[in-house]
């Protein structure tokens, strides 16, 4: 466990050069694989050989390497990739804020602030490619638990859904496949939206799918049927995440559902992902999962009631009502 960052590092480097998806279905020499990514050769086999004993590739006699079942899931071309959030985990400005954990902690700070100065939102928005690979990240993630939520909850009724905070656009276009009545916003800041206008016009829902830029504590588009959070509310505090609820509640109409796609977080000495992913939000955002209790709370002080609980995977599709 105290090694674990090795494993995520080597998954970082190959994501990044692009093994995966150079090796695809079949098996290739290294020195091919060094030619094409512009690697220097034996440091190349070593990244690979390590890979290899922990099952995501297959190390074949000669030095030729192909991917496994595991290894599979780092294609960008897959359904379920996890090639995104690889990508993003290493990037050194996400990893420098680990170290500063022990401040946060003695301190209460938030760990990124503590070593860049800024939020992650404000650091990335002069940084467009750091806009582009985070999208692909939260698609990559999205894409884990997307066919979950499409079978936990029935979008069908809705005729307009804004997703709130809805990044690179993969969960939404993925409600718009799914049912063909059914139209969307995608409200996020600027650049993020800017970063996903090819991913929404190479879905095919580009027709029936809006872009929005805008600030979720300012405003948010108006009378939707549904207002759609997911892995937004975490990144943030109570006061903060509260805020984001108000505005929503001014922006929808009294019978205007709110769809909450979150983690709950387990209880005592169960639930690792959650926990971990709780840690995460300690660092790298300034925010916090949320017990049952805490969303109940939460949701109030916002204006709204949690009305049901759709369990889908390693989420929850939280449907609350405006009070």
């Amino acid at each position: 466990m105290v090694n674990g960052y090795q494993v995520s590092h080597a998954i970082h480097a190959a994501v990044t050069l692009g093994i995966p998806d150079r090796l695809g279905q079949s098996s290739a020499p290294g020195t091919e694989l060094a030619a094409a990514t512009g690697s220097q050769e034996e440091a190349l086999y070593r990244l690979l050989r390590a890979l290899a004993s922990v099952g995501v590739i297959e190390e074949q006699p000669n030095r030729r390497f192909a991917l496994t079942e595991l290894g599979e899931g780092l294609r960008s071309d897959v359904p379920d990739t996890l090639a995104g959030w690889a990508e993003l985990i290493g990037r050194p400005y996400y990893q420098a804020a680990w170290p500063r954990l022990v401040e946060g902690v003695r301190t209460g700070g938030h760990p990124f602030r503590l070593e860049h100065g800024v939020s992650p939102w404000e650091y990335r928005a002069s940084r467009p490619d750091e806009v582009a690979i985070f999208n692909r990240a939260m698609n990559s993630l999205s894409s884990q638990v997307a066919d979950a939520v499409l079978v936990a909850y029935d979008f069908s009724p809705l005729g307009l859904v804004v997703d709130v905070g809805g990044g690179g656009g993969f969960l939404l276009a993925a409600i718009l496949q799914r049912h063909r009545a059914v139209k969307g916003v995608l409200f996020d800041l600027e650049g993020t939206i800017e970063a996903a206008r090819a991913y929404v016009a190479s879905s095919g829902v580009a027709d029936r799918c809006k872009l929005v830029a805008g600030d979720f504590f300012e405003s948010a588009p108006g009378h939707a049927d549904a207002y759609l959070l997911k892995a937004v509310l975490h990144d943030w505090y109570d006061p903060e995440a509260t805020r984001i609820l108000k505005t929503i509640r001014a922006a929808g109409r009294d019978d205007s559902l709110l769809l909450i796609i979150e983690q709950i977080i387990e209880p005592p000495n169960q639930g690792p992902e959650g926990k971990f992913s709780d840690l995460n939000m300690l660092v790298a955002t300034g925010g916090r999962e949320r017990t049952r209790a805490e969303w109940d709370e939460l949701l109030r002080a916002g204006g709204f009631e949690l009305r049901r609980v759709h369990p889908a995977r390693s989420v929850a599709v939280l449907e609350a009502a405006a009070i």
